[in-house]
């Protein structure tokens, strides 16, 4: 899936992948499908907590930082989950001023593992993604890459702009905020369950991240997500 945004977020070109997920969820045509979507904003078209994550991602890649192989859950309507591995990268005119944003997102599963920039990665990102609840070191992971920890570390702050320690710590918390918004867990349960060692914790790298705490997002957006999500397309979904 890939799209291309203008500086206020609206779409202005997506991808025949986006166009056929729409066409398949609203049984329109390709024409239809792209009229539904360019012009509009991730507001328009997902569920609130999940546009004001897209937002907060545009804000940073128009302000010059990439967003690099970032696993991340994706929703599917019935309630699974589904992974897969996103990019964003901000677009420049002739005169370098950034004027745009550019996405894709491809489904994170075994065939596609290539998709990581390294066999060593792939491990490492497949054991995030099936383990974030648990305490997980670097030592863990140089172990699971053949490195030694210092130049495992070394070389995944290259490959995706990120300390491992932030990766999973910004993974755990996208994750969490689906069970804000889709679970009756407690905020202490999202935290333990999440990788977090309580509910303070979890809180304040939550609100870092977020602007938010734990329980003003769930008051905020869990009622009208819950009113909102069978109207929107998987299409919005997948950032």
């Amino acid at each position: 899936m890939a799209w291309i945004k203008d500086r206020h977020g609206r779409f202005c070109w997506v991808n025949r992948t986006v166009l056929m997920m729409q066409t398949h969820d609203r049984c329109e045509s390709a024409a239809d499908a792209a009229a539904a979507i360019l012009g509009k904003t991730d507001h328009d078209l997902a569920p609130a907590f999940l546009a004001d994550q897209y937002r907060r991602d545009d804000e940073q890649v128009l302000a010059g930082i990439r967003i690099v192989n970032r696993i991340e859950p994706f929703r599917r309507p019935d309630g699974t989950l589904d992974w897969h591995l996103t990019n964003k990268i901000p677009l420049f005119d002739d005169s370098g001023v950034v004027v745009g944003t550019a996405g894709i997102a491809e489904w994170l599963t075994t065939p596609s593992i290539g998709l990581v920039p390294g066999p060593e990665f792939a491990v490492v990102l497949t054991y995030m993604r099936d383990h974030y609840g648990s305490s997980i070191s670097n030592q863990q992971l140089a172990g699971l890459s053949d490195m030694s920890v210092r130049t495992f570390e070394r070389n995944f702050q290259r490959a995706f702009h990120l300390t491992p320690q932030k990766y999973l710590r910004n993974l755990r918390l996208r994750i969490a905020s689906h069970a804000l918004v889709y679970t009756n867990q407690s905020l202490a349960q999202v935290a333990t369950g999440h990788g977090f060692a309580d509910q303070s914790h979890f809180t304040h790298e939550f609100r870092r991240h977020f602007g938010r705490t734990p329980g003003e997002y769930r008051d905020r957006f869990a009622r009208e997500t819950s009113t909102d999500v069978s109207n929107t397309s998987n299409a919005a979904f997948a950032q």
